[in-house]
């Protein structure tokens, strides 16, 4: 396997497409075992692509694009004005907050990044924020967006590694609000000292906060129905994409009635782009998987990490900074479906519950999409507001702190991921 990472790295600092760079590297292992079928390749590409699971991928993308279409972004926005528009920063916490409450709407934190930058970066800069700081905070807070379900990132984590998605998108939510409040104060305690100031001054009143709450009501609950629908059996988890896109169709047409051909069009164009995308990236990921089970990678790090320490703690902590690491030239979708497989059965034998891996794992893979050299949030960012790489790195220090403090209280009390699945689903 060290000749297909080697060939992995070099693919990609030569800019080749991350799936391509998966599906050519795995190939590789191939030609160092002439002994093994070479059809295995394409069967394995195939076969992947037949895994009834992996529905709900597409589906999810697809009512993602389709509730970003259907002008729920905006009355969300006003929720989120109106509940913290009052506090230190102004935008900066509305941008949190609005990235909070359309996690169940985007999930995926590139997107819900590029999203809130088209929509607010323009407005921080004309309030006098700096390019670098308001980076930072478009960029951080959109780490809400891929554990507040229906988050992709648990959907691929949940497929690869045979985990309850029920229980993963139940285990999003507290940490979720956790890094709302860390990078609210972060904001409250920065603004503070650079003198930016709230967006309104006056408290909102009950009736405002009803108004807008009502306004964006159809997106609030759709978090809740999915859940209730896979605790209750309604829904498989495939099944459940199905009615995700039934709703978000809805929702445009009938609630809010602003899903006209012309954005349905735009909607159903942007998910063939991004299923494409993700599904090729599925299929050929296979091809790398193979060599992995057949090396015993899995095995071989157990015993390295079994001789290295015995506390669950410290293992989670350095498959964290490793993640980080790799985060910072890999997108989640790869680096997910790439190191499941490794470390998923690392950590059940030491006895740490897979939700809450998997809650820790997409959090890290997440993190390291908002840092250099090459996070992809980051860039896209970065890319609409013009700003510097330097700047960015010196002044979103602070919400990199952030995140990494609710991370090791997460890794240390995991207590507060499982309560909600243990409360909905029962202990395992």
């Amino acid at each position: 396997m060290l000749w297909v990472l080697v060939a992995f790295t070099l693919f990609l600092l030569m800019g080749m497409p991350v799936a391509f760079a998966i599906g050519i590297s795995g190939c590789v292992f191939f030609l160092q075992h002439p002994e093994l079928p070479s059809t295995i390749p394409i069967q394995l590409t195939i076969s992947e692509t037949q895994n009834f699971a992996l529905l709900a991928v597409p589906l999810f993308i697809l009512a993602g694009n389709i509730m970003n279409n259907a002008g729920i972004t905006h009355r969300l926005l006003d929720l989120a004005a109106v509940l913290t528009g009052r506090l230190k920063g102004g935008l900066a916490q509305v941008s949190i907050a609005l990235a909070t409450l359309m996690g169940g709407v985007s999930g995926s934190a590139i997107a819900d990044a590029a999203m809130q930058t088209r929509m607010l970066g323009a407005e921080m800069l004309k309030r006098g924020f700096s390019k670098g700081y308001a980076a930072g905070v478009l960029s951080y807070g959109s780490l809400m967006t891929p554990i507040i379900p229906p988050g992709i990132g648990f959907i691929l984590y949940g497929t690869v590694g045979q985990v309850s998605i029920g229980r993963l998108f139940a285990a999003g939510f507290i940490p979720a609000f956790l890094l709302w409040a860390a990078l609210a104060v972060t904001i409250s305690v920065t603004a503070g000292r650079r003198n930016y100031q709230p967006e309104r001054k006056t408290r909102p009143s009950a009736k405002e906060i009803a108004r807008a709450t009502w306004a964006g009501l159809w997106a609030l609950l759709f978090p809740v129905f999915l859940l209730l629908g896979l605790r209750f059996g309604i829904f498989t988890p495939s099944e459940i994409g199905a009615f995700a896109v039934v709703y978000a169709l809805v929702i445009g047409l009938f609630a809010y009635r602003v899903l006209k051909r012309a954005t349905l069009k735009e909607a159903l164009e942007g998910s063939l782009t991004d299923i494409g995308s993700v599904m090729l990236l599925l299929a050929l990921s296979a091809v790398f998987g193979y060599g992995i089970v057949f090396e015993r990678i899995p095995e071989v790090i157990s015993g390295w990490m079994l001789g290295l320490t015995e506390s669950p703690n410290a293992v989670l902590i350095l498959i964290v900074l490793f993640v980080l690491a790799a985060g910072t030239f890999i997108e989640v979708g790869p680096l997910i479906i790439m190191l499941t497989p490794i470390f998923l059965p690392l950590v059940t034998r030491y006895g740490i519950d897979p939700v809450h891996f998997g809650l820790i794992f997409v959090i890290a893979c997440t993190i390291g999409n908002f840092t250099p050299p090459v996070g992809a949030a980051m860039f896209a960012v970065l890319q609409i507001l013009k700003c510097p790489v330097g700047a960015y790195t010196r002044e979103s220090m602070p919400f990199l702190i952030a995140v990494s403090a609710v991370t090791l209280v997460l890794i240390f009390v995991p207590g507060i991921v499982l309560w909600i699945p243990n409360l909905i689903f029962g202990a395992p």
